[in-house]
């Protein structure tokens, strides 16, 4: 599973909306939400490449959540491969989040194992809906290096390995 672009863009915009996202925090929100997922088209070239989405309103667990429950398969993600976007971790680690993302979280926490003692805000970003968010690609492992390197090529500087799918029931574990 890689992940194209950083989270943490629904944090932001929560504390845009409270007038208290510093002017450099919106450039980062502004670059990253204006970057088109244009590599989707080369993946799609790639034999290896299976799925893609692209994170948007439901956060990042709930778009998983879709690819699991289409496929008949476990994901394992370690959150600390998550990119998330400098100031969105800072606001998230402050306790901005969006109403959406306890909504996003009520719809998958049936299917989802978080480690014990996992912090809120950490589960919140999981969670966070994302405007014009990554593009989230499940394929081989052969297939990995080549996904990074298109993203690259294109200026994905946050595009991340987070983790993999395996048999299983639909579900996810986070660790």
């Amino acid at each position: 599973l890689i992940l194209g672009k950083a989270l943490g863009v629904g944090v932001m915009s929560a504390a845009l909306k409270k007038g208290e996202l510093r002017d450099k925090a919106y450039q980062q929100m502004v670059e990253t939400t204006t970057q088109l997922n244009t590599p989707g088209i080369a993946f799609a070239e790639i034999p290896g490449v299976h799925a893609m989405t692209d994170v948007t309103g439901f956060g990042l667990l709930g778009h998983l959540q879709e690819i699991c429950s289409g496929s008949k398969l476990r994901a394992t993600i370690n959150f600390d491969a998550v990119p998330v976007l400098s100031a969105g971790l800072h606001l998230a680690k402050a306790g901005y989040a969006t109403g959406a993302a306890g909504r996003n979280w009520d719809s998958v926490r049936q299917h989802v194992t978080l480690p014990a003692g996992m912090p809120d805000w950490q589960q919140k970003l999981l969670c966070d809906p994302q405007t014009s968010g990554g593009l989230l690609v499940a394929c081989e492992r052969a297939s990995a290096p080549r996904v990074l390197d298109i993203f690259k090529q294109q200026g994905f500087n946050n595009a991340r390995e987070i983790g993999g799918l395996s048999a299983g029931p639909a579900s996810i574990v986070v660790s």
